[in-house]
């Protein structure tokens, strides 16, 4: 997937009014984009700018840089990577916050100040005048976890090779960890599973499960939907647990087993032989 950064560079006030009459649907809630303008003044712009291109006034001290809502790119969405997210993504969003970020959990707003607000982001890319959100993907039930799926989990991580940039112990320090930029060309960090930080786009099982098969597009963690099947989505999922801080059943189960990091020099294994 190709996306047009540079041709979104020269859009103008013109450009923006004409899309002043998007809406937003989120469950029985229709947000309109004009309605969130001073919502959007006094909590938004300082970080997103007055054109949503993530240049306000805060850029310069803020890491990760704000996103540029002008691109239609977004690392949080339910839908297969390269497609537009719902505006049930983009709700979400602005409820949880980014954990380890300057975007908060906006928890100050209505149900219809989110909805009004999720409107106004997407009045500032062409990309929602013409493109329609892709389909959530599904997510099958969580199968229950055990040691031999943990061990699974252990050689998906390998096989797909998370450990370049998450390192073999999840702390974020692989191979890769230091040469990693955005789409845009700036250093970006990779996620460290030991530090107590709750991934960007959630904290639950299906979460994590979501975020391997959609990716987080503007960044370098791919969507895995081609390279991994959903059982061994969930074995990374439960591998993953054992590499957190909080106490959980899978480290409880990693513990018992003796269970060590994985040995990048070990020869590489077939799909499903531990």
């Amino acid at each position: 997937m190709v996306f047009p950064l540079a041709s979104l560079a020269q859009q103008t006030k013109a450009d923006f009014d004409a899309r002043i009459g998007m809406e937003s649907h989120i469950a029985n809630v229709t947000g309109h984009a004009k309605n969130a303008q001073y919502d959007y003044r006094r909590y938004c712009v300082g970080c997103h700018g007055d054109r949503g291109d993530g240049m306000g006034e805060n850029f310069p001290w803020v890491d990760p840089k704000p996103r540029d809502f002008q691109l239609g790119i977004f690392k949080c969405r339910s839908t297969p990577t390269g497609t537009l997210p719902t505006d049930q993504d983009l709700s979400d969003t602005i409820s949880r916050g980014l954990d380890r970020s300057n975007m908060p959990p906006w928890n100050i707003f209505t149900e219809q100040q989110k909805a009004d607000l999720v409107a106004w982001v997407k009045h500032f890319s062409p990309r929602f005048a013409t493109e329609k959100p892709g389909t959530p993907i599904q997510i099958p039930s969580e199968p229950e976890v055990t040691a031999d799926r943990i061990k699974a989990g252990r050689e998906v991580f390998s096989r797909v090779q998370c450990w370049k940039c998450h390192g073999v112990t999840g702390e974020a320090n692989g191979p890769s960890a230091s040469t990693l930029q955005d789409d845009l060309g700036r250093p970006i960090a990779a996620f460290n599973f030991t530090e107590g930080s709750r991934p960007k786009c959630g904290s639950s099982d299906q979460d994590l499960y979501r975020i391997f098969m959609t990716g987080l597009d503007g960044t370098p963690m791919p969507s895995f939907a081609d390279n991994i099947k959903p059982d061994e989505a969930w074995d990374l999922v439960f591998y993953l647990r054992t590499l957190m801080s909080e106490p959980s059943k899978e480290k409880a189960i990693a513990k018992q087993l003796g269970l060590k990091p994985v040995d990048t020099n070990a020869p590489a294994q077939p799909s499903g032989q531990q």
